[in-house]
């Protein structure tokens, strides 16, 4: 393993990141800052309480959620398709690094950074609504391993497209869709049937919820059923990570 390799990627990003704030770190806030605004006054006012939580306070494990996963995948995808595009890309060919230690540069920062923005959305949501987090433990598993695992999928598909257009086709026709429809700002028991039952075919519903059991005990679906689906998208995403570079395909620009 050339870590010395890892480090200098993970490095880079991470800096370029720093030199990025204002539309890395503010842009992000700024938005969720809107979503409480908008939603936690004008259905707030409607919609007291679900399941015993305050609205604006149910409504910021989704909201962190929402941006995790954009902002994994954004960040991955772009981090490994910007220098392909560019072509310096052939100096990272050029180097003694392998390709998986090149995906655990890009992958590691990409994760690093969304858990860092999941964390400050958290303190920027206190300001709004009382939070309260009854396990903070399975609280940051959750934000590490869906940061990981949307981290993993961004990388696929910077590897994958050969243009912008591919690099923004999937997060925002399939991935914030489904985000929205997962149960963000809602409860999906508030849905009547057949909704509620097809709800349950949209992964990100595993997500949410046992993202906001950790908060407030209260889930859609046994939280002992998030966690597998959490590692089972992690799964996954190694798996096609790992059977890329088995078949002997190269990152080119």
């Amino acid at each position: 393993m050339n870590f010395r390799a890892v480090h200098a990627i993970y490095a880079f990003e991470m800096h370029r990141w720093g030199r990025t704030l204002m539309q890395s770190i503010v842009s992000p806030v700024l938005s969720t800052s809107l979503y409480f605004v908008v939603f936690g006054a004008a259905i707030g006012s409607r919609i007291a309480q679900i399941d015993g939580v305050p609205y604006g306070a149910f409504i910021v494990p989704g909201l962190v959620m929402l941006m995790l996963l954009t902002e994994s995948t954004s960040n991955a995808a772009f981090g490994i398709y910007f220098p392909r595009f560019t072509g310096t890309i052939y100096e990272l060919l050029s180097a003694p690094i392998s390709p998986f230690e090149i995906a655990l540069g890009y992958v590691g920062a990409a994760a690093t950074k969304s858990v860092i923005l999941g964390l400050i959305i958290l303190a920027t949501a206190s300001l709004f609504v009382p939070l309260r987090i009854a396990h903070p433990f399975w609280m940051i598993g959750f934000l590490v391993l869906t940061a990981i695992t949307f981290s993993l999928f961004g990388f696929i598909i910077g590897i994958w497209a050969d243009g912008f257009e591919k690099l923004q086709i999937i997060p925002l026709l399939v991935l914030t869709p489904l985000t929205f429809l997962g149960g963000t700002f809602y409860s999906i028991n508030m849905l009547p049937q057949p909704w509620h039952t097809v709800t349950l075919f949209n992964p990100i519903v595993y997500l949410i919820s046992g993202f906001r059991w950790s908060f407030y005990e209260i889930s859609d679906v046994n939280v002992g059923v998030s966690f597998a689906m959490t590692l089972g998208f992690l799964t996954v995403c190694l798996v096609v990570i790992w059977w890329i570079f088995k078949t002997g395909y190269r990152i080119k620009a």
